[in-house]
């Protein structure tokens, strides 16, 4: 028996009503009265008690706290070379000799004239300027042949060797760096004390606000997982350093305590602690919003978000100090991450970290 027109569309007209009223009650059971979906499942976070530690940080590369560029006090040829690259010399240790001969006559020639003149006295004003001249030539002279002799300033290790026997004692491009490889020196030779190393940061001018020469600071190496050195800063800048209109200040950190396995050039971070609070109210760094130098956060009292004014004491990267308007085991609604898929807003008991409390307005915690 077929159905007429008007009774199949009664019927079809009938189911629709009856979907349409079972969805409506189902989102009234599920809002409550006066809800709204957003408002039905809330993510937050409880304000606990510890530490709060603030840091900065910066990169750069390790250097010697103390090196030289070593050139002769002469010119002439290099007659020996007595060390290489990576030799650990001790101060006043000669390193490299010129062929001294020439030198060595112009002394004796300048010292033969020296004594001429002392001989002839200084009585007269001829006397005495031909005296004069004679001396200063036999100083020049002496100088001349000490200069044909390189000796070490100090005690280090030699980093570069820009030079050759049979070469110019004003040396050559030919010598190599031990950390890089490279040539990158100007002297003969280069001496660096690597007991002494250093690091310089380069960091943002809100940062070096909090700095302090003589603050202790910890490194870290890019290349030497888990190896650490301890350091203290040693000078800051008073002149900035500008990049890509980014204003950064140069700060010196001497390490004083040197893992065997650090060489020079390595790249390392730096981070020095400008602030630490223990025993305090402590809060995500996230949950926390400032705003024209005002800090509020969003506190679930009574199943309603309460925004309240707070006052923040240490701020580190993770947690932030709250020394008034919230208390230990209150809740906090962090704002609203981006990102955040209907589908993960639409799961109430799966949160990140499972520290998270789910309310419904007018239903209490």
């Amino acid at each position: 028996m077929k159905l007429s027109t008007r009774r199949r569309g009664l019927i079809t007209n009938g189911i629709l009503a009856v979907a349409l009223l079972g969805g409506a009650g189902f989102a009234y059971s599920a809002l409550g009265a006066g809800g709204s979906p957003a408002d039905a499942v809330v993510r937050t976070v409880t304000a606990t008690r510890g530490t709060v530690t603030a840091s900065v940080t910066a990169s750069g590369a390790v250097e010697s706290a103390l090196s030289r560029s070593l050139a002769f006090g002469s010119t002439g040829t290099v007659e020996r070379i007595y060390v290489k690259v990576g030799d650990k010399v001790a101060k006043g240790e000669i390193l490299a000799r010129l062929d001294d001969d020439a030198a060595r006559e112009t002394l004796a020639s300048a010292a033969a004239s020296y004594e001429a003149a002392v001989d002839d006295g200084t009585a007269t004003t001829a006397l005495y300027a031909a005296y004069v001249k004679a001396r200063n030539a036999y100083r020049a002279a002496l100088r001349e042949v000490e200069g044909t002799v390189l000796k070490a300033p100090f005690a280090g290790t030699v980093t570069a060797l820009n030079g050759a026997e049979g070469g110019s004692s004003n040396g050559s491009s030919g010598g190599s760096d031990a950390s890089t490889g490279q040539s990158a020196a100007t002297g003969f030779i280069e001496l660096a004390d690597t007991g002494r190393l250093k690091l310089v940061g380069a960091f943002t001018e809100s940062d070096v606000t909090k700095l302090k020469v003589g603050t202790p600071a910890s490194v870290s190496f890019d290349a030497l997982s888990g190896v650490t050195a301890t350091g203290k800063i040693t000078q800051i800048e008073p002149v900035a350093a500008t990049s890509d209109n980014v204003v950064q200040y140069p700060v010196t950190i001497s390490l004083t305590e040197v893992p065997d396995q650090v060489r020079l050039g390595q790249t390392a971070t730096v981070e020095v602690v400008t602030g630490t609070a223990e025993n305090v109210v402590t809060v995500p760094s996230s949950a926390v919003t400032t705003a024209g130098g005002q800090s509020t956060v969003t506190l679930l009292k009574d199943g309603r978000q309460v925004r309240t004014p707070v006052e923040v004491g240490v701020k580190g990267t993770a947690t932030t100090e709250i020394r008034s308007g919230v208390a230990e085991g209150d809740l906090l609604v962090p704002p609203a991450a981006t990102g955040t898929s209907d589908q993960q807003q639409r799961q109430p008991n799966r949160f990140p970290g499972g520290g998270i409390t789910g309310g419904i307005p007018g239903g209490g915690r």
